[in-house]
């Protein structure tokens, strides 16, 4: 996607729009009246069609949402559906959270069995929901609202799977929670592994899986989870492992971050690894991460092949644990926050920009094509809606006396369910 050198008119007109700050219905009607006027005498019809129908829908969802600061407001379902989603034309990073009291999401941690009590808020005695009905809306643009039954039409004969940590198994278990309730229930089937888990949709003989690799490529913290990330070991030039699980699948949906925000050097193995795992060497933490997604990389382009797969990375989801990130002095990390962040650009300490410049020139000079699922500007707004004291550790909830100490008990790396993921899981959905 390259700058245009020369604007249109349509952009003209927005330009001016930004800067004399004339009404909205002003603005309105001589942004379409002058993309009618350039649609009467352009010879190029289609394209300038397309910038048309994308104005008067964006104009006239901005008049019906009312306030464009987080206020009360309401998308109409129908034109949010019938937009078509760009993603050449629309980014998704750019944009903000809006407030929809009349929203009730798809599903709740009460009516879908699939999800993990880690991430069931309400049930786990949260006791506001407000956090369940901000929805993200891009700047540019309208998000096709997720429809069940279409994405399951997609995914016909397909295997869709998440590889990656508990952030990606929590992507994963939201799309089966935005999908589930409308297959009977004879029609559908959860196997859940250690490692591998498997969610099928009979009559679509389609199937939404979720394999466990949380650093992607192979590690002693595998499946005998390694506690003290001082003891954790990485074989970074060594994934077959678990590669060997995602060959024959159709859609493809890693990601591996947060594992790797330790503040410590990484223990790594590459090679024969004769000298076993006393023959490590300790990386800085960017070198390591390199190291590990080349092998990613490398293996992606020998072996898939792109007209039959499809590869998709979900960027870095943020965390929350210094609560002076977004001025509140006096904050626990993510505790107690109930609104997100409402500063445009917002970005803390909680997503490495390294990481990110990792990613980006690694996956740039790959041949395979990968898409990204661009989560995590709009996820750095969301301070409100981590597990935070609503959770479990060891296998149990937490006590009244952890709940009470959240400086070391909250949870601000997790999201509750419905919540954040399910916008991830909208975007996923605007680029199958």
């Amino acid at each position: 996607m390259g700058t245009p050198t020369t604007l249109p008119p349509l952009a003209i007109v927005k330009h001016l729009h930004y800067r004399a700050k004339l009404p909205l219905s002003i603005t309105t009607v001589l942004i379409c009246t002058l993309a009618f006027i350039g649609l009467m005498y352009s010879e190029t019809i289609g394209p300038f069609t397309s910038k048309l129908k994308s104005c008067s829908k964006k104009d006239s969802a901005i008049s019906s949402t009312g306030d464009r600061d987080g206020v009360d407001s309401s998308i109409d379902p129908e034109m949010d559906d019938r937009f078509e989603f760009d993603p050449e034309e629309c980014s998704v990073m750019s944009g903000k959270w809006v407030f929809n009291s009349s929203y009730e999401p798809p599903y709740t941690d009460m009516s879908c069995p699939y999800l993990d009590r880690q991430v069931e808020c309400v049930k786990n005695g949260r006791p506001d929901t407000d956090y369940q009905r901000w929805r993200w809306q891009p700047d540019d643009c309208l998000l096709p609202l997720f429809d069940p039954e279409k994405a399951l039409k997609k995914l016909r004969g397909k295997r869709l799977m998440f590889v990656g940590d508990s952030l990606q198994r929590g992507q994963w278990q939201s799309f089966v929670c935005l999908v589930e309730s409308i297959i009977p229930e004879k029609q559908k089937s959860m196997r859940r592994g250690r490692a591998h888990s498997v969610f099928k949709a009979k009559e679509y003989n389609a199937s939404i899986e979720f394999y466990w690799s949380p650093f992607l490529v192979e590690s002693n913290s595998d499946l005998h989870i390694v506690g003290d990330p001082r003891k954790r070991i990485l074989k970074v030039d060594s994934i077959m492992k678990h590669a060997k699980h995602w060959t024959g699948v159709d859609i493809l949906v890693f990601n591996s971050y947060v594992w790797w925000m330790t503040g410590l050097r990484i223990k790594s193995l590459w090679g024969s690894f004769a000298n076993g795992e006393e023959g490590y060497e300790e990386l800085d933490l960017p070198v390591a991460y390199r190291i590990a997604l080349k092998t990613w990389a490398n293996w992606v382009d020998s072996t898939i092949n792109p007209n039959e797969t499809r590869v998709l990375f979900t960027t870095m989801s943020p965390t929350h644990m210094r609560s002076v990130d977004w001025n509140n002095k006096d904050g626990i990390k993510c505790f107690n926050e109930t609104k997100p962040v409402m500063k445009k650009n917002h970005w803390g300490t909680g997503s490495d920009k390294r990481i990110m410049k990792v990613v980006s020139s690694v996956v740039e000079k790959m041949k395979v094509p990968v898409t990204f699922i661009n989560v995590t500007q709009l996820s750095e707004y969301r301070i409100d809606a981590h597990s935070s004291i609503y959770t479990e550790t060891g296998g149990s909830l937490l006590t009244d006396e952890q709940k009470a100490d959240p400086l070391h008990h909250a949870d601000c790396i997790h999201w509750c369910l419905p919540g954040v993921p399910d916008t991830w899981n909208q975007i996923l959905y605007a680029h199958l």
